[in-house]
C-alpha cells in the first residue's frame, strides 16, 4: 500500500473527488469562483427556483407543516445551503408562510459573488454565511441541487476488490485500489462499471443534521433510489453555456456533477419532486392562480399575470420526464 501511495505521488496523481473540488471551488480559478454561479442557480440550465415563484410557495407550505409539527416555536430556523443569488429564498419569503413571524432565514453559499447578489436581493430579511454551523434551534435545512455538486469519488468493482479513479496530470483517468473501506452497498454493483461514491455528501448530511436541534433536512436533486440503477445511465455530467457533456477533463471551465445514488445517503423518506409538490398543495395554488387571473385579466394587473404564470410553472415543475422526476430526500432530526 505504501508503494501504491508513493507511485501516485510520483506520477502527479490526484484522487477524482479532489480533482472535482479543485476544478469547481478553487479560490480565484475554480468554475464557481470564475463564473460566479453556484448551488441551485448555475445559469447553465433551468432549475426549479428559476422556473418561477411557485416552487418556493410550495416549499413555504412544507415549512409551515414542519413548524406546526414542532408546536410552532417562537424561533424557526431555515438554512438554505447552496443558496446561490437568493432566488428560492425570495420566493419562500414572498409567499408569506404562516411561520413567517418565527422565521430566521439563513443563506449559506460558498461563492462570495453569489452571496453579494443575495444580499442585494433580500437585504435584512435574511442572514448570510459561507459556512454551515451547529445549532440547537428547531428548523429545516434546505438544499436544491446541491448534493450532485459536492465532490464525489468514483469506484469500480474488480473481482473481490474495489478500485477508484484518479486523475493523472489533469489529462487522464487511471484506476488504483480503493484505500478505505467503502461499505456494503458496492457489493450490489456489477463488475467493471464505474459508479459515484457520495462520501462527501454523506458527511454533509451529518453536518446538516447537526445544524438544527429538531426538524428536518430536505434535499432536491436528480438521481436514483438505488446506485445500481445507474448502470447504462450517463450519470457523470458536465455543463457549460447551456450544453451538457460527459468529459470532466475536457476543460477547466465546466461544471462537474453526478446523478445521486440516494441509497448511499439513507434518507428517512424519498419521493419524486412531482409527488412532493402534489402532497404540499401545488394544485391548490394553481387553482388560486387561475381564479386571480380570471378576476383580473381584463385589467392586466401584475397579480393576474402572476396567477396565470402558475399554470405554466406547474407544468414544468411536475413534468416527470424533467424537473418533476427529480428526487426529494428527507432526513428527520430529533
Amino acid at each position: 500500500m505504501d508503494h501504491v501511495a508513493d507511485q501516485r505521488e510520483s506520477m502527479s496523481l490526484v484522487r477524482f473527488d479532489a480533482f472535482v473540488e479543485q476544478r469547481l471551488y478553487a479560490e480565484g480559478h475554480g468554475f464557481y469562483a470564475e463564473h460566479g454561479s453556484a448551488g441551485g442557480a448555475r445559469g447553465d440550465f433551468i432549475t426549479s427556483p428559476e422556473v418561477g415563484p411557485l416552487f418556493g410557495a410550495v416549499i413555504g407550505r412544507y415549512l409551515d407543516q414542519r413548524w406546526r409539527d414542532l408546536a410552532q416555536p417562537d424561533e424557526f430556523r431555515v438554512i438554505e445551503v447552496g443558496a446561490g443569488k437568493g432566488t428560492l429564498a425570495a420566493a419562500i419569503l414572498a409567499s408569506a408562510p404562516d411561520c413567517l413571524s418565527a422565521l430566521n432565514y439563513q443563506l449559506v453559499e460558498r461563492s462570495e459573488q453569489q452571496l453579494e447578489q443575495a444580499r442585494s436581493l433580500l437585504g435584512d430579511r435574511a442572514e448570510y454565511s459561507r459556512n454551515l454551523d451547529e445549532s440547537s434551534s428547531p428548523g429545516v435545512v434546505l438544499a436544491n441541487e446541491l448534493l450532485d455538486n459536492l465532490p464525489f469519488r468514483v469506484i469500480v468493482r474488480r473481482g473481490s476488490e474495489f478500485h477508484e479513479w484518479f486523475v493523472e496530470d489533469g489529462t487522464a483517468i487511471v484506476e488504483y485500489p480503493a484505500v478505505v473501506e467503502v461499505g456494503d452497498w458496492p457489493g450490489k454493483l456489477p463488475e467493471g462499471v464505474a459508479f459515484p461514491w457520495h462520501e462527501q455528501a454523506a458527511r454533509w448530511i451529518a453536518v446538516a443534521r447537526s445544524a438544527i436541534g429538531t426538524g428536518a433536512v430536505l434535499a432536491f436533486d436528480y438521481g436514483v433510489s438505488q446506485t445500481a440503477d445507474l448502470v447504462g445511465r450517463a450519470w457523470l455530467r458536465t455543463y457549460r453555456n447551456h450544453r451538457r457533456g460527459a468529459d470532466p477533463l475536457v476543460s477547466a471551465s465546466v461544471d462537474i456533477t453526478t446523478d445521486v445514488g440516494f441509497d448511499q445517503l439513507a434518507p428517512d423518506r424519498l419521493r419524486t419532486q412531482s409527488e412532493f409538490l402534489e402532497g404540499y398543495g401545488i394544485q391548490e395554488l394553481v387553482a388560486e392562480g387561475r381564479r386571480i387571473w380570471a378576476e383580473g385579466a381584463a385589467q392586466g394587473s401584475l397579480a393576474a399575470i402572476a396567477g396565470r404564470s402558475r399554470v405554466t410553472e406547474a407544468e414544468a415543475l411536475l413534468d416527470v420526464d424533467g424537473l418533476g422526476g427529480f428526487l426529494v430526500a428527507e432526513w428527520r432530526v430529533g
